[in-house]
């Protein structure tokens, strides 16, 4: 089923038919996400160690543990981190013991906002034989000997004020459950804007690229702007270092991360490879960078594949209005700055701001006059959330969410879930066709059996025995492709199960 918004429609036709083609658009989708019935069970699984108070400059000092990643790998052991610089092991009851110390590597780690720290981590398909896993942290720039690899065209080394850093640590024993070993920087980018906002803070493998596919082994990043909508100060809110090939700011990265003294192959911005299979790589254009794969994100923060197609989806968090599912295609536009959904954004029109989004051309919105932009599959605005988390291709033991795609909102903590048909349905060249969205109802059961509806947000004040003034909803896919649901406030994970477990 495919759904088509038409009070949208009849909004832009009729401000193009009495002329007024930059009226703003204040309430983009004016109807609400709503519960229709669908509900699921939410378990406690762990619980991170509390590490509140370790660093004076942590800005999210009450929060118990940064929980922003659950992994599980083919070994059949389970790997968290807590961004404050942890990253955990969990033995077969779920307790957690420190495996890596990654914060202690690197002293000049920041920890001054949730966007901050370390905060992704992934192993490498082939971690049982080489022993190697991948991390992405934030660095302070100022006094910081480091020299990035990248910064942003235009800027210097002295106008950085944080750097996203990308790690590759090599365990000498893989079946340790304490890391020792090495590791070697791939990457570093120097951030040009007043906050840490929108760093690289993901990476992960295609999960459905098997040894011998021309994609196994290869690495994605985030796609971020580096917080050029709005990381502060005088470089923020800069359109002119989007819609570009020759940055990494805005794009998904795919890179070999082998260096090329390994490989033999070309050397990208950092220390590794670029895949030679890579579109830009291939596209004869010294101006383009070969290690881009897709481009025109504002803060794709997670990536997520369909385990049984290999779709690819991206979570793109929005600015003031818009929030949005994208299936992502090697080499396609996804639009931003110029544009936020399906409209366009205000900062590219004449007395136009980045918090305005404006109606399309009717004949953009009907696919009639392709604009060159790809246009998100499932989207809601900032009435119903304010920044899209990651979300997964459900094929697991819930009956009622197979054949959905799981996503939800940090920082509400509202659940939502979009038909898996319908969003590939809508990836058709229309802009305005996307997927339907409904919100899951969520309960728990006592040890009685009885059942109590409750919210992730007010699971997570009674965790913590005190008001939140946001939930921080993180998801993660167990190896057996079932959902887990975790929070930068408590420190718990849990997981969504049948309702007979």
């Amino acid at each position: 089923m495919r759904m088509r918004i038409p009070f949208v429609i009849l909004i832009v036709l009729a401000f193009w038919a009495a002329g007024a083609m930059h009226a703003q658009i204040s309430n983009p989708i004016a109807e609400p996400i709503v519960k229709r019935g669908l509900s699921v069970q939410i378990r406690d699984v762990a619980r991170l160690p509390d590490t509140r108070g370790l660093y004076p400059d942590d800005q999210d000092a009450a929060g118990w543990a940064r929980v922003s990643y659950v992994r599980d790998i083919a070994d059949g052991r389970r790997f968290a981190n807590d961004s404050r610089g942890f990253l955990y092991l969990l033995d077969r009851d779920n307790r957690p013991s420190l495996y890596a110390d990654v914060g202690a590597a690197f002293p000049l780690t920041f920890y001054g906002g949730l966007a901050s720290g370390f905060i992704g981590f992934e192993f490498h398909p082939e971690f049982a034989q080489n022993g190697l896993f991948y991390t992405a942290h934030v660095e302070r720039a100022m006094r910081n000997p480091a020299t990035p690899h990248f910064i942003p065209p235009g800027f210097t080394q002295a106008d950085a004020t944080f750097h996203s850093v990308i790690t590759e640590w090599r365990a000498t024993n893989p079946a340790a459950n304490v890391f020792e070993g090495a590791r070697r920087e791939l990457l570093r980018v120097g951030n040009a804007v007043e906050y840490s906002r929108h760093i690289i803070s993901h990476l992960e493998f295609n999960p459905t690229a098997e040894p011998g596919d021309p994609d196994y082994g290869l690495l994605y990043t985030s796609g971020t702007d580096f917080g050029f909508s709005n990381g502060g100060g005088p470089n923020a809110s800069n359109p002119g270092q989007t819609q570009r090939l020759d940055t990494v700011v805005g794009a998904i990265l795919r890179i070999d991360p082998r260096s090329p003294s390994e490989s033999g192959g070309t050397k990208g911005v950092g220390d590794y490879t670029i895949p030679p299979i890579n579109q830009f790589a291939a596209d004869g254009d010294p101006e383009t960078l070969g290690e881009i794969y897709a481009y025109g994100f504002r803060n794709a923060h997670r990536l997520s594949w369909d385990l049984e197609d290999g779709t690819m989806f991206a979570s793109d968090i929005g600015m003031s209005h818009i929030e949005e599912i994208n299936i992502v295609r090697e080499g396609l536009n996804y639009g931003w700055m110029q544009r936020e959904g399906f409209f366009d954004n205000g900062v590219t029109r004449p007395g136009g701001a980045l918090n305005q989004v404006f109606p399309l051309p009717a004949e953009i919105l009907n696919g009639q006059s392709p604009d060159g932009f790809t246009y998100p599959v499932a989207i809601y605005d900032h009435n119903d959330g304010q920044s899209v988390t990651g979300g997964f291709a459900y094929h697991g033991r819930i009956p009622a969410l197979r054949g959905k795609f799981v996503f939800g909102d940090i920082v509400r903590g509202r659940l939502f879930v979009a038909d898996l048909a319908a969003m590939k349905a809508a990836d058709d060249g229309i802009p305005q066709t996307v997927a339907p969205v409904e919100e899951i109802q969520l309960y728990i059961r006592d040890a009685s059996g009885n059942r109590t509806y409750v919210t992730l947000r007010e699971l997570v004040e009674a965790a913590m025995g005190a008001t939140v003034t946001r939930a921080d909803l993180q998801i993660s896919r167990s190896g057996d492709g079932e959902i887990f649901i975790t929070s930068r406030q408590d420190g718990i994970i849990r997981m969504l199960v049948p309702d007979s477990d």
